[in-house]
């Protein structure tokens, strides 16, 4: 196997220690994890807003990175691919959160409770076919669209942040967003009512 020299990570450029790693060089890795780690770990409190989960979700992101990282083609910026990742990853331990559930017949600790509550709105409930439309809608958009959407409207980015991430101005990502929210309208207004008729 080949040896490289002993060299600080921190000095390698995440091209070169890209090409290192997916050459056989496993102390490449090291300089990546170190680039990106806090890029990554950002986007996971983001999206989990927990810092214990979001610390768990960082080190699965780079287990998956450190598995996945010869199917980058460079064919976008590293940190678009790695945002890709991170965000799928992340949305991923949604799904595989497990539900507890608590059969209406057993009496839990507040044996006062009445079960006139059951009968009670919701609210964390109320809206949810209009939240369904709009994931519905975001998911249709063209993918610069949804990347400015989702991470200036619901992640909280600002444009310069953006811009950065994806090697493009500030005007781009405004635009995108722009041109986002236009469609969204546009497709929410054609998603015909629940439950009223046209007269």
């Amino acid at each position: 196997m080949r040896r490289f020299k002993s060299r600080k990570a921190t000095n390698l450029s995440a091209d070169k220690a890209i090409r290192l790693f997916n050459q056989g060089d496993i102390q490449a890795f090291e300089s990546i994890y170190r680039t990106y780690c806090e890029f990554v770990h950002r986007i996971c409190l983001r999206m989990l807003r927990d810092p214990a989960e979001a610390d768990d979700a960082a080190q699965d992101v780079f287990v998956c990175v450190f598995r996945k990282i010869n199917t980058f083609r460079g064919e976008s910026a590293f940190s678009s691919w790695l945002y890709r990742l991170t965000t799928n990853s992340v949305l991923m331990r949604f799904r595989k959160k497990k539900h507890t559930w608590i059969s209406l017949e057993e009496r839990g600790d507040d044996d006062g409770a009445s079960y006139s509550e059951i009968e009670a709105v919701d609210l964390n409930l109320s809206g949810v076919l209009d939240r369904i439309d709009l994931q519905s809608a975001i998911a249709v958009l063209p993918n610069g669209y949804k990347t400015a959407f989702v991470l200036h409207d619901i992640q909280g980015y600002d444009h310069r942040e953006i811009a950065k991430m994806f090697g493009y101005s500030t005007g781009n990502s405004k635009s995108q967003l722009h041109k986002a929210r236009l469609r969204l309208r546009s497709l929410l207004y054609s998603v015909p009512q629940k439950g009223c008729s046209k007269t």
